[in-house]
């Protein structure tokens, strides 16, 4: 039996180990609390998001059901964002190798965001931050592929998005630059709102000229495309 002497201190586990069982700890509470909020989200409208907090011109919204958007407004941000929101999983690889390339190349950074990504960005993350906001993302665009429907992701995304200076969600849009409700939307205004979505401080809804007008006509002009051939089948049957 061995002998305890005045001074011997019991040896705990080993820093490293201790890291290790941290690691691992936090490993499991951030994949446990992350699938638990996405699965609360795919009932639950999402009450308010960091981009929205961190938005010093404060913040007008008002949730609305995907049956009261305008099926124009859904087609219109396919058209513009993502055409093959309906048949990837999350993830245009296309689309990132030609963002890739082009940012190789020193041209003007593009992204390769999908609509679902953008969604993951929206909810859960904040707006910039690198390679370690784009790994989250990454995970957030596969739990909710996994676990929402396509017609969830698009809806949250139209009820999340910055349509305007501390304007979020369509139908805020919709009132703000229409004073209409977003279930009534035209597709040229429709088209207008989604020529605007990828930098809604800077380009124009109302009176928009140059780039920002002539990318919302071919928008508007491809509205009855993404419905002719399919590409919103999985939104609408």
């Amino acid at each position: 039996m061995a002998e305890y002497h005045e001074g011997d201190v019991p040896k705990g586990p080993s820093l490293f180990r201790r890291l290790i069982i941290f690691i691992f700890k936090g490993g499991f509470y951030f994949v446990a609390l992350s699938i638990l909020l996405v699965g609360f989200f795919a009932i639950i409208p999402v009450p308010i998001t960091a981009t929205m907090l961190m938005d010093e011109n404060g913040v007008t919204k008002s949730w609305r059901s995907l049956d009261e958007i305008s099926p124009n407004l859904v087609r219109a941000v396919i058209a513009a964002e993502d055409s093959k929101f309906c048949s990837h999983n999350g993830f245009d690889t296309e689309a990132i190798e030609k963002a890739i390339e082009n940012n190789r190349k020193g041209k003007k950074l593009r992204g390769g965001s999908t609509i679902s990504q953008q969604t993951a960005k929206n909810v859960f993350l904040w707006q910039n931050g690198g390679y370690v906001r784009k790994g989250l993302e990454a995970w957030f665009t596969m739990l909710i592929e996994f676990i929402w429907p396509k017609s969830r992701i698009i809806e949250v995304y139209l009820n999340v998005a910055e349509t305007g200076i501390g304007t979020y969600g369509a139908e805020a849009g919709a009132q703000r630059y229409f004073n209409k409700s977003a279930d009534n939307l035209s597709k040229s205004e429709a088209a207008r709102i989604a020529a605007a979505l990828p930098a809604p401080k800077k380009r124009a809804v109302n009176g928009a000229s140059g780039f920002t007008r002539r990318y919302g006509n071919s928008i508007s002009s491809r509205i009855s495309i993404v419905k002719r051939d399919g590409l919103d089948s999985c939104i609408y049957k």
